[in-house]
């Protein structure tokens, strides 16, 4: 049978373990017995990546689509692969949207962030001159996340 203590020190040692023993013990009811620091730690941790993921998602969705839209020169030999990772990283993003409804609000408040940092980080790996992408988002969110959307 496991304590509190000793639960906790299994956190440490073996998360899998540490993982199934905390499922046990709320299947079973034996409330006293969580670890409940480290329990509350892990949820919010699940909640950090959960809005990280869809960040990271729609950087990559905003990269692609500004090259599809700007980055002429390079769109005939590119075009293909670029829409495909269009259409995936929105396919993610409306999964995770499904099965979160309220991160769509995240969506709202990150994404000039979102874009400025797909902007930087395409001039970056590219080496391509920051004239080429406008300083402000040329899509509205509604435009991005809309899978007839592509420039």
């Amino acid at each position: 049978m496991l304590t509190i203590d000793t639960n906790a020190t299994l956190y440490d040692q073996d998360f899998y373990l540490w993982i199934q023993a905390t499922l046990e013990i709320l299947k079973e009811g034996n409330l006293q017995q969580l670890d409940v620091q480290n329990l509350i730690e892990e949820i919010d941790s699940m909640g950090r990546n959960e809005k990280k993921e869809l960040k990271n998602r729609l950087v990559v969705l905003l990269e692609h689509l500004l090259k599809l839209q700007y980055w002429t020169e390079e769109k005939e030999q590119n075009d293909r692969g670029w829409r495909i990772t269009v259409v995936e990283q929105r396919r993610q993003i409306i999964y995770a949207l499904a099965d979160s409804p309220s991160l769509k609000s995240v969506l709202n408040d990150v994404f000039v962030d979102c874009y400025r940092d797909a902007r930087n980080d395409t001039i970056k790996k590219y080496q391509l001159h920051s004239k080429r992408f406008p300083q402000d988002p040329p899509f509205q969110l509604f435009q991005v996340l809309n899978t007839d959307f592509i420039p």
